[in-house]
């Protein structure tokens, strides 16, 4: 069986204003296109230098669009909550078209309050909210029409601009722990995208059994699509690469703890929160760094790696998005996006979906 290979892209280098970042980016997604990876994801964050350079994924994508010929260009994820539908199937119709046909998108209802300025009356009530809007979202894109409220009154939109290239849009759920998440999306015929950052292996697998036994009981084909994200660095030797990604990946780490207040790291570490300080926060970066060099993330080489991906796979995995820019030089994400390729090669086959994926 064959397993598909895709790009992620989730810097926590949001600060600063080096405009290379984003040329970084397009030189990796068009050399990941020339190559025949799967698709680039980019995902929807905001006011934290942690996925600060990603506000707006569709934006990136049309410019993906513009560097590209075959590779699918996705959201991973929009937060569906902050977002009117209509807005959404626009801006991604947009992309479709200058992608002919290679738009995909995973939702989430998102989790941090600062975030929910976008919409603070759907903060308690998020997770119904994006389902809401998802199944607003696909029938507009389906050209079905639609009853909104303006200040008239109802208003039925029967149809926007531009007409897609898809005649259905590709959508994942983003899940991670929410078992009844899985459910959900595949109760909808949606495929998930997921990560092991909150879950370990054996969860992931109970989790994919709950989805594709929902898919299956609700009449959508078995199998539908998970795809999991994972850090990923590949060089020619194990401790090369280990001497290559820990700083990086503990700075990343870090960088992500300040997106919890410091009761959730105190809890972590069994201190009083009054006491947390940057060196608390390294200490469980640090230990957090162990766990995916041993068993979340793909650090190694093609051969050292290939056990885990087979693991993934057998349980269901059919698609890795390999997270790349979490801290190391451009060019060494370039040397190894090289031996990416030799992994994924190893796993060609008939993974590509049409277009840039499928839904159902």
């Amino acid at each position: 069986m064959s397993l598909a290979f895709s790009l992620f892209f989730f810097s926590s280098d949001g600060e600063g204003k080096d405009h290379g970042k984003y040329a970084a980016l397009l030189d990796l997604a068009a050399e990941a296109d020339e190559r025949g990876f799967e698709a680039v994801w980019t995902p929807e964050r905001h006011f934290h230098r942690f996925g600060g350079l990603f506000p707006n994924p569709s934006v990136l994508g049309a410019a993906i669009a513009a560097r590209t010929k075959r590779i699918g260009i996705r959201a991973g994820s929009i937060s569906l909550p902050f977002h009117h539908p209509v807005r959404v199937v626009e801006d991604w119709s947009i992309v479709d078209n200058l992608s002919n046909g290679r738009a995909g998108l995973s939702v989430t209802y998102g989790w941090h309050p600062k975030e929910y300025v976008f919409a603070p009356e759907l903060f308690t009530i998020r997770r119904e909210a994006m389902f809401e809007r998802l199944a607003i979202l696909q029938q507009l894109w389906r050209g079905e029409p639609v009853t909104f409220q303006s200040h008239e009154g109802e208003q039925v939109i029967e149809r926007f601009y531009p007409t897609p290239v898809q005649n259905e849009l590709p959508v994942w759920i983003t899940t991670s722990r929410t078992r009844d998440t899985w459910r959900r999306a595949g109760e909808i015929g949606a495929n998930v995208l997921t990560a092991l950052y909150a879950i370990d292996k054996s969860e992931l697998k109970e989790h994919i059994a709950v989805y594709r036994e929902a898919r299956r009981l609700n009449g959508h084909s078995p199998d539908g699509r998970v795809t999991v994200m994972l850090h990923t660095f590949l060089g020619d030797d194990p401790q090369e690469v280990r001497e290559t990604v820990r700083e990086p990946m503990i700075r990343y780490l870090s960088s992500h703890t300040e997106l919890f207040d410091d009761a959730t790291i105190a809890r972590e570490l069994r201190i009083d929160p009054s006491r947390i300080t940057d060196r608390h926060r390294r200490m469980v970066a640090s230990s957090g760094f162990e766990r995916y060099w041993n068993d979340s993330a793909l650090f190694g080489t093609p051969d050292t790696c290939m056990a885990m991906v087979d693991e993934l796979q057998a349980m269901g995995v059919d698609e890795i998005a390999c997270l790349i820019d979490f801290g190391v030089p451009e060019r060494d994400m370039a040397e190894s996006l090289a031996r990416i390729d030799q992994l994924r090669l190893r796993y060609a086959g008939s993974a590509v979906m049409e277009g840039s994926g499928a839904n159902g």
